[in-house]
């Protein structure tokens, strides 16, 4: 007959020191199981009478805060779109102009009048130039263009003409972002030119004359056959499209001279 083992009073007080010092490694590990069941269930009720509480929004008021969230959320690589204030989607055609020669038609001799209003000395040659920065503004570094790497001429001009620069290359950008066009660089191509590198162009572009307006910081060349792309590759004649409309209405807007130049295939713009 097994006899039953008597628990004494220190086996008690060991069991139960031992069993209070593993509950509390346990709470110090998780802190979690101390939590009341009556506060979580107090936090539930309390979400749950705020949620029942809430005044329950109007559809337009849906309508305007699930567009907003649409377009708040909308991927880097997807188009801006605009609205009219009835909420409609704004569509903008690419028109172009009918015309190149038509709409630009500026030539040498009247270009030449405008120049000579904001006109530096003519600069002789790249050591005259260094002399002669401070009349002159650096454009060789825009986010809106770049400048191809340059033979005949440096990327220098006067201020008013620079400013005329900067604005075309916004322009140009605004306009093909509302049209939904991947954003492209324009690419500037003859800026100033000394007499040294008018002499030395003359001898195989026949378009480059004698007295040129580049000679006094107020002109710079814009190629429309080719860009800088930023995204992804537009076709040139889309692009094309897209700067002549911008370059129309500067020109109407009467800040520049413009002569479309077939053989070079540039636009060679004047400030006014």
């Amino acid at each position: 007959m097994k006899t039953k083992k008597k628990i004494t009073k220190n086996n008690f007080l060991i069991g139960f020191m031992a069993t209070t010092a593993f509950l509390a490694v346990v709470r110090l590990i998780f802190p979690s199981v101390a939590k009341s069941s009556y506060t979580v269930r107090k936090t539930t009720a309390l979400n749950d009478t705020t949620i029942k509480n809430i005044d329950v929004p109007n559809q337009n008021e849906e309508a305007s805060e699930a567009k907003i969230t649409a377009q708040t959320l909308l991927p880097s690589n997807r188009f801006t779109k605009f609205f009219d204030t009835n909420g409609k989607e704004i569509k903008h055609r690419i028109v172009g102009v009918a015309d190149y020669d038509e709409n630009f038609p500026d030539s040498q001799h009247v270009q030449l009048e405008s120049a000579m209003k904001y006109a530096v000395k003519a600069v002789i040659n790249r050591e005259d130039a260094e002399l002669r920065k401070k009349e002159l503004v650096y454009i060789g570094s825009n986010p809106f263009f770049e400048v191809k790497r340059l033979s005949s001429s440096i990327p220098y001009l006067v201020p008013t003409a620079a400013i005329l620069l900067q604005d075309i290359g916004r322009n140009f950008f605004d306009s093909l972002q509302i049209k939904s066009i991947p954003l492209t660089k324009l690419l500037v191509t003859s800026v100033l030119r000394t007499k040294e590198d008018v002499e030395k162009l003359r001898r195989y572009n026949h378009n480059a004359t004698e007295n040129s307006c580049h000679l006094y910081g107020t002109t710079f060349d814009i190629a429309y056959n080719k860009y800088s792309p930023i995204t992804r590759s537009v076709r040139d004649d889309t692009l094309k499209w897209v700067l002549s409309e911008v370059l129309k209405d500067l020109r109407k807007q009467g800040r520049c001279h413009i002569k479309y130049e077939k053989r070079q295939g540039c636009f060679h713009i004047t400030v006014r």
